[in-house]
Formats: C-alpha cells, structure tokens, sequence
C-alpha cells in the first residue's frame, strides 16, 4: 500500500475499479478522521457516538462505490457530503422511531458558528435583536425555555427545521444545501424565515 501515499484519491478510485479491491480498505482508513468530525457535529442532534461513525462508515462506503469522478468536483467533497448526509439521515430516522421532538434534540443554548471564524455564540445569541438586547434577558427560567421551544416546534415548516437542525452542526448554508439536496438560496432562504420566525417568538416572550 505504500505506493498509494503517492497517488490522487481519484486515481486510486480508478485502480479500485480496475481491480485493486485493497485500495477500499486504504481509503477507508485514510478517511476515518473525516467520519470521526462528521460524527462530533451531528452528537448535538441526538444519538450515540459510535453509532453515527458507524453510519459514517457506511456513507464514506457509499462514497467510493459512487465517486464519478466526471461529475464530482474532488472525491473528499464528495466523500464528506456522502458522510454527513448518512449520519443525518441515520438521526432523522431514529427521531422518528422514537417520537422525539425538536426540543429534545437540540437547543436554543448550543453554540453556532458556521462561518468557522471566533469561537461561536449561543444560537438565542444570534437570534436576538439587532438592537443589542441580553438574550439571557429573553428567557431564564427552565419552564419558559421548554414553552419557547415547544412553539418552535410547531412554527417551523419541515424544510426549516432540517435547515435549523444542520445549522446547529455549525455547517455552511452551502454544505446545508448539499445535503438536504436543495439549491442555496432555497435554503439560505429557509434560515432566514426561520430566524425570523424566531426571533418573532423570542420577542413575544420578552413582552409577554
């Protein structure tokens, strides 16, 4: 296997399929990191550790089964959106065996960041009015927290609730899109009806 260190993950899809049946094997070892990272961002939305590097696994299978080298940009682009969307759609499916709701999977307290840049901020942060208000001000105590979110549950449409749960992930609107196999501005879009929407919600709980 050393001499593949010396090749492009395209050229060795191609040895794969002209036989070289080993090559797999290597680049799912060379890969296992990619799916470890996959695994970490999708924890927050529920689901067992080891299980999601397993669906990782799968998705990265899929991957070298599937690359085509004409249509994809690089086969690790490819090899990660393969990855992710596995695991989330693993985790959908599990929410749905198990009837849970969006509250409790992820909250309005995890961190975001999906440019990459700083070290993030609580999404009721980012969803806090322009005008510099304390979101810890919005809402403090446990019960109204339970309340915001069970309205949220009921406000977003399917499509933004897909797009909320992958922006908790700390992904990019683009690789959102990839995933869910939406155009960008169909889910750029999304976010911001979402944020909107919460925003609204947050601001009638400070009111109220």
């Amino acid at each position: 296997m050393s001499d593949y260190c010396n090749c492009t993950d395209e050229e060795l899809i191609d040895r794969l399929r002209a036989g070289e049946t080993q090559i797999a094997e290597y680049l799912c070892d060379k890969y296992k990191n990619l799916v470890r990272k996959g695994a970490r961002s999708m924890f927050i939305l529920g689901g067992d550790t080891e299980d999601l590097i397993q669906e990782g696994m799968i998705g990265l299978f899929k991957a070298v089964r599937d690359f085509d080298s004409g249509r994809d940009a690089s086969f690790f682009t490819f090899a990660e959106l393969c990855i992710n969307r596995q695991i989330y759609t693993a985790v959908q499916a599990s929410r749905r065996k198990k009837h849970v709701p969006l509250n409790e999977a992820v909250s309005l307290y995890s961190q975001v960041d999906p440019t990459g840049e700083g070290e993030g901020r609580f999404l009721l942060e980012e969803l806090a009015n322009d005008d510099g208000q304390d979101p810890e001000k919005v809402v403090l105590d446990r019960e109204r927290l339970e309340e915001l979110e069970k309205v949220i549950e009921e406000t977003l449409s399917p499509f933004e609730k897909q797009v909320y749960d992958l922006y908790l992930t700390q992904m990019s609107t683009s690789n959102i899109a990839k995933i869910l196999g939406k155009n960008e501005k169909s889910t750029d879009n999304a976010l911001q009806r979402l944020k909107a929407k919460l925003k609204k919600v947050l601001n009638e709980k400070r009111d109220a």
